[in-house]
């Protein structure tokens, strides 16, 4: 399936008929729709915020067309083409874009707290050793392990940005308004946490009954202004698409 997504209704900008992007991302089980792919989720949602023309592909893994594999030999999907050149990897795609989508034309999307870049990024894999295990004796530490990391998120997410506080002001700011991990506006840190962190909430509860804590107030803040993006919300594969992803990867506790 072959998607195009313009920023105006008017054609190409003038600034964008030099520029030629295909983003080449995981199809869903159907072969067309987009399939679970963090990672092709990242991209999408970089271009989509740069506010570039692109053209978007989901491609089908059980029967990839004779052209894409030409096109990138031995390559799984996500991939771009940038004027016809293709470039594979995801973090070096998402250098590369930053580079040349640059101000003035395109908007700069790199968080201005380091700390932001790395905030949850272990969650993931917390979350993977959670649902991989099969032995009920060792579900509660893997659980609590889980929980940790989202905490370090949460305090994260609550904690005042340097530009929230207001030394001026007789009124401290205890807990941080903001809508995402570097401020109001999502940056490529956001890109890169809320694919992995939709899975995590959809995924563990489905197959282990687990839910987000309803006090972790930062996260769920945190996705609940994820939701009301189009950025996100329209680069995101259905939740049955996820859970029928990990249908074979999440393992029942048998004793």
């Amino acid at each position: 399936m072959a998607l195009s997504v313009p920023q105006n209704h008017n054609g190409l900008r003038e600034e964008d008929k030099d520029v030629h992007i295909e983003l080449f991302v995981k199809a869903g089980s159907d072969g067309e729709s987009i399939g679970n792919c963090p990672f092709s989720q990242r991209l999408f949602m970089i271009l989509w915020l740069k506010g570039v023309v692109f053209n978007v592909t989901t491609v089908d893994l059980k029967r990839k067309p004779a052209d894409l594999q030409n096109l990138a030999p031995g390559t799984h999907p996500p991939f771009i083409t940038f004027n016809h050149e293709v470039k594979t990897d995801v973090n070096k795609i998402e250098e590369f874009l930053e580079d040349v989508l640059c101000p003035p034309k395109y908007l700069k999307l790199s968080a201005k707290h380091p700390e932001s870049n790395t905030a949850g990024l272990d969650i993931f894999a917390k979350f993977s050793a959670y649902i991989k295990n099969s032995k009920p004796e060792a579900n509660e530490a893997l659980e609590r392990g889980l929980l940790k990391t989202l905490q370090k998120l949460d305090d994260y997410l609550n904690a005042p940005l340097p530009e929230e506080i207001d030394e001026n002001s007789m009124d401290d700011i205890i807990v941080s308004n903001r809508k995402f991990l570097d401020g109001d506006e999502m940056t490529l840190a956001d890109c890169n946490l809320l694919p992995k962190l939709h899975i995590v909430k959809v995924v563990a509860k489905k197959y282990r009954d687990f839910d987000i804590p309803e006090q972790m107030t930062g996260i769920w803040r945190y996705l609940t202004n994820a939701y009301t993006r189009d950025e996100f919300t329209n680069t995101c594969p259905g939740d049955k698409e996820i859970e029928s992803a990990y249908e074979d990867v999440a393992k029942k506790l048998t004793k």
